[in-house]
């Protein structure tokens, strides 16, 4: 058995995909098919022995006008322009037409008896029906090929009947129904652009996490350094990094020091010191020393390119939307064909009026029956609550999500940049000299740190600028790799580092620096210790601070009987330090990204709907994983892109908004369904017992639209 992806063309809806995973699981050979719609891929599990790509296809083919392309084919990467274009030619088609039932002119001309002003309405009607409209007539006709029906069904027979009982009306003097054909599918095709719009959303954190790799290494071989493309890289080779750049393979350091900016790997901001035998990542940074990397994985198996399987796997475990239309669209469709025959039958044998009376009572059921509020429902909710989300910072990118977000009953949060600042900063200062001033060895201390490699240097960098400080120039600065720096300030030197640095000097902690050495530990800080003449002068507390609505958040959620947990790779004694500023009960450390997606999928086996809230590159994968992904803004483009809704401020209680915001959507979208429904189960038999013209029934699907738009409309109203 093999496992492969298929990129596929020619899918327009959700059902397009169900259709070709059904005629995919039926060929022979073929263990499992998942087709997701919103990547355009299928992928497979075969048995390559009993059947072949040309079999596949075969089989895709069958279901409909599919085909398998090259993955790098980006044709298809227009169809947003191309529904665009078609919704806005349809409109401009339409208004004429339209306008003929509000304004009255005629024109005196005449051909084959017929005014020149319907003959205008008419093939104006043609244009929009039969070319703009063509889709929905040719998906109908593959459907009736297969026996099926579909959204494109209700909508071309809708249309076909409005528009050729239109032409026999208009051929025997009667009234006509044009408007009707022409404004169905303009307001259908602008639900199909809003579709298209969003679609293919997830393909874009992969694409963006294949741009972090390295594309060069500097590879040593016989003495002599030589860059190369990083897939001529070998397992074993020796591979040069330099100061400032990106980390080219995952690997072991076999000489040099350094301290590793990983946040793009971890999510955690403070950098991580590294020496021989540590390992390294690639595409992680590389801040102040060189190293020599023996590389010990290369292509599928590098951590990155373990990332990128993760977010996709995730992504195409996710079932295609269904719309609620779609799934009774083939009990419905066939019933109203029933009914319109059936009624068209009973006033020819029972009825009075002969033909023509027969004919406009059947139509009547059908342009009832047409689906223009069904096709307005969910694009219309969307579209309202995107904008009223877009006032608050909240992003709506997937319909899915607000199909999952009523059910949330678990909240996951990542730690650095979501629930904290992201960014280490000066949070204690403790001066332990009674002749040195705070300020005065703040002063000291930023001017050593200005102009280092230290990975705490900004840290000190921004609060000297908070404070208005006056430094002066140090001289001689070095960094002690793993421990702090030394610096000279009027030939005085000044060392500034952690714990390691003390014992390295050989300075013992009373008790009183003990005690605030543990005191920051436990508060998960990060102690500097400031030594001027060998003595510990004063102690600096540096972390990431918490957001000041954090707590508030969690407060809330919980209230509203949410779970929440709090998955982060940072050091357990920090996690739980923030956890209990935070009210948080349920922590987990010391994860990498495989492992926070680990932990949602424990969380999901438990029959738990769980949404994940992060903004690291390294949150991508938990945030395909999760029921619902919820990106912040501030955070990295993949995590944005990987997530199916982005709080575009870094303010938590976006969090709360948007799930409040996706509710209440969710909750329009399904009332909208049901106004979109009720016109039907009611007019219909009204139709066909000769209590509704075609004229009254297009009125009526008209007012159901109305009352799609005028309840998603409220959504304006959201205030939470």
């Amino acid at each position: 058995m093999i496992k492969k992806d298929f990129k596929i063309k020619g899918m327009h809806c959700a059902a397009c995909a169900i259709n070709i995973e059904k005629a995919l699981k039926k060929e022979k050979g073929v263990k499992s098919a998942n087709v997701n719609y919103g990547l355009g891929k299928a992928y497979l599990e075969f048995d390559e022995n009993l059947t072949s790509q040309d079999k596949i296809q075969k089989a895709i083919s069958k279901a409909g006008d599919y085909q398998i392309v090259k993955a790098n084919d980006e044709q298809g990467d227009d169809t947003v322009n191309k529904s665009f274009r078609k919704f806005i030619w349809a409109l401009i088609i339409t208004i004429p037409v339209f306008s003929s039932m509000f304004i009255s002119y005629d024109l005196p001309r005449q051909f084959l008896g017929v005014s020149v002003k319907n003959w205008i309405l008419h093939n104006l009607t043609f244009i929009v029906v039969f070319i703009i409209g063509w889709q929905f007539h040719s998906g109908m006709l593959k459907q009736l090929k297969r026996f099926k029906a579909n959204m494109d069904t209700l909508i071309s027979i809708g249309t076909l009947s409005a528009y050729f009982y239109s032409l026999y009306a208009m051929l025997n003097n009667s009234h006509i129904y044009y408007e009707t054909a022409a404004v169905i599918i303009t307001l259908i095709l602008l639900g199909k652009y809003l579709e298209e719009k969003s679609k293919g959303r997830a393909s874009m954190a992969i694409k963006k996490l294949l741009t972090l790799a390295a594309k060069k290494a500097r590879v040593i071989k016989k003495g002599k350094i030589q860059e190369i493309d990083i897939d001529l890289v070998k397992i074993d080779d020796i591979i040069l990094i330099k100061p400032g750049e990106k980390i080219p393979l995952d690997g072991r350091i076999i000489e040099g020091e350094t301290s590793i900016d990983e946040s793009m790997l971890t999510g955690e901001s403070m950098p991580v010191e590294k020496r021989r035998g540590d390992t390294v990542y690639g595409a992680t940074m590389n801040n102040n020393g060189a190293i020599k990397v023996k590389v010990t994985k290369i292509g599928q198996d590098t951590v990155l390119a373990q990332i990128i399987k993760l977010v996709e796997d995730a992504q195409s475990s996710k079932a295609p939307i269904q719309k609620l239309a779609d799934k009774v669209a083939g009990i419905f469709v066939p019933i109203v064909m029933i009914v319109a025959t059936a009624t068209f039958l009973a006033w020819q044998i029972f009825g009075s009026g002969g033909f023509e009376n027969s004919l406009v009572n059947a139509v009547a059921v059908l342009v009832i029956a047409c689906p223009c509020a069904l096709g307005l429902a969910t694009p219309t909710a969307i579209m309202v609550s995107s904008g009223k989300g877009a006032e608050k910072g909240i992003l709506i990118k997937e319909s899915q999500s607000l199909e999952t977000a009523h059910k949330i009953d678990t909240v996951v949060f990542d730690k650095t940049g979501t629930l904290t600042k992201g960014e280490p900063q000066i949070t204690d200062i403790q001066v332990l000299n009674d002749s040195l001033s705070e300020k005065k060895m703040m002063e000291l201390a930023c001017s050593i740190e200005k102009n280092s490699e230290h990975s705490l240097a900004n840290a000190f960098s921004k609060y000297a600028k908070d404070n208005n400080l006056n430094l002066t120039n140090a001289t001689n600065i070095k960094a002690i790799s793993g421990k702090g720096l030394s610096g000279y300030i009027n030939n005085e030197e000044i060392l500034i580092g952690n714990r390691a640095l003390i014992e390295d000097q050989g300075i013992d902690l009373n008790s009183v620096q003990r005690s605030i050495f543990n005191e920051y530990a436990s508060q998960g800080k990060t102690a500097m210790f400031f030594i001027r003449g060998k003595q510990i002068q004063g102690v600096i507390g540096v972390a990431d601070v918490v957001r000041g609505n954090s707590a508030q958040a969690v407060a809330q959620l919980r209230q509203k009987g949410i779970a929440v947990y709090m998955v982060t790779g940072d050091h357990k004694t920090t996690a739980q330090a923030i956890g209990e500023q935070l009210g948080i009960e349920y922590i987990v450390a010391g994860v990498l990204p495989d492992q926070k997606a680990d932990a949602i999928k424990k969380l999901q086996r438990g029959n738990k709907t769980v949404a994940f809230v992060g903004d690291g590159i390294n949150d991508a994968p938990a945030l395909a994983q999760a029921d619902l992904g919820m990106a912040v803004g501030s955070g990295t483009d993949i995590a944005i892109e990987a997530g199916s809704i982005v709080l575009m401020k870094g303010d938590p209680l976006k969090i709360v908004q948007a799930i409040d915001l996706s509710k209440k959507t969710f909750t329009t979208i399904k009332q909208n369904l049901f106004f979109a429904f009720f016109y039907n189960i009611i007019a219909i038999p009204l139709a066909a017992v000769g209590l509704l013209s075609p004229m009254i029934a297009a009125a009526a699907m008209s007012f159901s639209s109305v009352s799609v738009i005028g309840n998603s409309l409220r959504i304006r109203n959201f205030t939470k």
